[in-house]
């Protein structure tokens, strides 16, 4: 049974209690710490209360994002986020990304329900900080590291690793090998295959070209400067379009890159 927040706070203070420890001692007792401050914003950006939500409204620049909302992109959508150790993720256009959807355990960064992020993990003190991302088939375990997680519409992942070193699991099948990523390398996983016993990790010109696919996004948003906080709240999570001034869309997320069993 998954406690609400809330419930889940007021237990732990219980037990914090019970074993004499003080709250203040506890990370994530701390409000500041399980939240997220938004840095950048561009287009149109809204935020759910939840994944179960139906209403929505635009997210602005400085905003604070709380645990277990949802944050939606529209076509011309971008939003940086950071995190109280300095770690950061961006949503590209386009996305359904949950914030913290474990609300009780602060390394569980990220759920990519759909669409296109960059993961930049902070370490502390020079050392590692572990963190995760999960997606519908996914679970990417991170110390200190730049990486791209992508989820089409068949809740597919492509992980990209620009630095450092990932671990990649099925979030499906369990029972699936483990997979490590190093700079340049991508896998893709699939939600109802297990990852391949041999191979799957790329290194060559298909990697190479989801990295320039990846970058021209980026490169497509810096040059549009839409700014702003999207639109006026909404009863829906849809995105809309707003003023692209003239620049083309970004580039939609990368084909998987053919398993190599």
């Amino acid at each position: 049974m998954r406690l609400k927040p809330e419930r889940g706070f007021w237990l732990a203070l219980l037990i914090a209690a019970a074993a004499g420890v003080c709250p203040a001692q506890i990370p994530f007792f701390s409000p500041t710490n399980s939240t997220a401050k938004v840095v950048q914003l561009q287009g149109q950006v809204n935020l759910l209360k939840d994944a179960r939500d139906s209403y929505s409204w635009a997210l602005t620049q400085g905003a604070i994002v709380q645990p277990l909302q949802l944050i939606v992109t529209g076509s011309d959508g971008y939003a940086k986020l950071q995190v109280s150790d300095g770690s950061t993720f961006e949503v590209y256009p386009n996305s359904k990304v949950i914030f913290r959807n474990n609300p009780g355990n602060l390394k569980d960064l990220v759920d990519v329900v759909l669409g296109r992020i960059r993961v930049h993990i902070e370490k502390l003190g020079g050392q590692p900080n572990p963190n995760s991302v999960k997606t519908p088939s996914a679970v990417i375990s991170v110390r200190g590291t730049i990486f791209d997680v992508v989820v089409n519409e068949d809740d597919a992942t492509t992980v990209a690793v620009t630095e450092g070193l990932v671990s990649v699991r099925h979030a499906v099948l369990p029972g699936s090998t483990e997979k490590f990523l190093g700079a340049g390398e991508v896998l893709v996983v699939h939600r109802n295959e297990p990852l391949a016993q041999k191979g799957g990790v790329n290194k060559g010109a298909i990697a190479a070209r989801v990295f320039r696919s990846l970058q021209d996004a980026v490169v497509t948003i810096l040059r549009n400067p839409s700014g702003g906080g999207g639109g006026a709240p909404t009863g829906g999570a849809g995105g809309g379009v707003g003023d692209s001034k003239g620049e083309p869309p970004p580039p939609p997320p990368p084909p998987p890159p053919p398993d190599q069993n």
